[in-house]
């Protein structure tokens, strides 16, 4: 660790870090096509468990703040979780990051680090249905739609189905 790619460096998360990650989790841009807005305690949480250092049979996430190699500004997270030897991944970037091309490279990153350091080479991501800017970023890498779960979450209120898509590094 770090990863890098042409734009970006990745390293884990730290305390310090807290600022983006509730950033990333209240903004109603960022979470609209995701999950409701978590509760403080929810989300710190969730934050605590992701400080945790990582190893590959680890019951929590990697989480790696992606920052950009010019300027060290942080834009997101990505990282995942491993459940029966398949790593699902996920990512948030901030609003002014979007449509650049940063979830993409970012994933490609952390794929070829997972396989190329980790022996972790099966990849799983679950995305809301509609949240077509996601599905275009796991497409791009490679990851193929394999089942859609109809009304398997809210948002708002509102059903939504979950649309799986698996990637085989191997």
């Amino acid at each position: 660790m770090p990863l890098t790619s042409a734009r970006l460096y990745m390293t884990p998360l730290t305390q310090q870090d807290w600022p983006l990650f509730q950033q990333l989790h209240k903004t109603p841009d960022v979470i609209a096509q995701c999950f409701d807005e978590p509760t403080d305690a929810e989300l710190q949480q969730k934050f605590q468990s992701r400080l945790q250092a990582w190893h590959k049979d680890a019951n929590h996430w990697l989480c790696l703040v992606m920052r950009q190699r010019e300027t060290g500004e942080a834009i997101g997270v990505t990282g995942f979780g491993m459940t029966e030897g398949r790593a699902e991944v996920g990512y948030l970037l901030l609003p002014a990051f979007y449509g650049q091309g940063f979830g993409t490279e970012s994933l490609q990153a952390l794929i070829d680090w997972a396989a190329n350091t980790q022996d972790v080479t099966r990849f799983k991501a679950v995305v809301t249905e509609g949240n077509f800017a996601s599905e275009r970023v796991l497409q791009k890498a490679g990851f193929k739609l394999v089942a859609k779960e109809p009304n398997a979450h809210s948002i708002g209120g509102k059903r939504y189905a979950d649309h799986i898509y698996h990637f085989d590094a191997a």
